[in-house]
C-alpha cells in the first residue's frame, strides 16, 4: 500500500521509501502516522510535493492527419500527463500533437512542441513552449531521447521512426488506438489501462 508521510514530505511503499534522488525503493522503517494514497495521488504528489519531480517530459507522438477518435484520445492522454504534474513533448502541430497539446494545457500542464521548420507560430494553439528546430524530419530524434517513455497514438511514417528510435534508445513505449504492432511496443486497451500502466512505470513498486 503507498502512504505519504507528510511530515517528512515523502512517499512510502511498506518498509520502503521512495528516494527521489535516485528514483529508487530503499528499505525504512515503517511510518508512525501516514495517509494512505492512489499510485495516480503518489506521482501527483512526487511531481508538486515531493522535492525533486520528473523533470523528462514524457513524449506523445502520433500522425499529423489523426482521426477524430485518435485526437481524441490524444486529449485524453495529454490532460492525464497534464493533471499529474508531467509535461508533454510532441510535434507541435495538427492531429495527435494538438490533441495532446490540448489535453495538456487545458489541465494546467505543459505542452512543449518540438517543430520541424523555423517558424514557431505554425505550432497548434495549446503548445505552450514552441521550439522551431528548424530539423524537419530529423527532430523524431530528439522527441525520443528527451521523452521520459513515449506514448504513440495510431501510426504513420513519421511516427513509427520515432517508436524506432525510442525503442533503439532503450525507452519504453506504449501504444494506444492502432499503434505500430512490434513486440517490444506495450498495446494499451484504453486510456485507463495506460494510466495504470505509466504510473506504475514510473513509480516502479517494490515488492513489499
Amino acid at each position: 500500500m503507498l502512504v505519504i508521510d507528510r511530515s517528512l514530505r515523502c512517499l512510502r511503499a511498506g518498509a520502503h521509501v521512495y528516494d527521489t534522488a535516485s528514483r529508487r525503493w530503499i528499505a525504512a522503517a515503517p511510518a508512525d502516522a501516514a495517509e494512505p494514497i492512489t499510485a495516480l495521488e503518489a506521482v501527483a504528489f512526487l511531481q508538486r510535493d515531493g522535492g525533486r519531480p520528473f523533470r523528462a517530459p514524457i513524449g506523445v507522438i502520433g500522425p499529423n492527419e489523426a482521426t477524430p477518435a485518435q485526437e481524441a484520445i490524444a486529449e485524453q492522454v495529454g490532460a492525464l500527463l497534464g493533471s499529474l504534474g508531467l509535461a508533454v513533448i510532441c510535434g507541435g502541430r495538427q492531429g495527435v500533437m494538438r490533441g495532446a497539446a490540448k489535453g495538456a494545457s487545458s489541465s494546467g500542464g505543459i505542452a512543449i512542441g518540438l517543430l520541424p521548420n523555423s517558424d514557431p507560430d505554425l505550432a497548434n494553439p495549446f503548445v505552450t513552449v514552441a521550439i522551431a528546430s528548424n530539423l524537419g524530419e530529423a527532430r523524431n530524434a530528439i522527441i525520443a531521447q528527451a521523452s521520459h517513455c513515449l506514448i504513440a497514438i495510431g501510426d504513420s511514417h513519421g511516427t513509427l521512426s520515432e517508436v524506432a528510435l525510442g525503442l533503439r534508445l532503450g525507452k519504453t513505449v506504449f501504444g494506444l488506438a492502432g499503434a505500430a504492432s512490434l513486440a517490444e511496443v506495450r498495446q494499451m486497451r484504453d486510456v485507463a489501462e495506460l494510466s495504470d500502466a505509466l504510473v506504475a512505470h514510473l513509480l516502479q513498486l517494490p515488492d513489499t
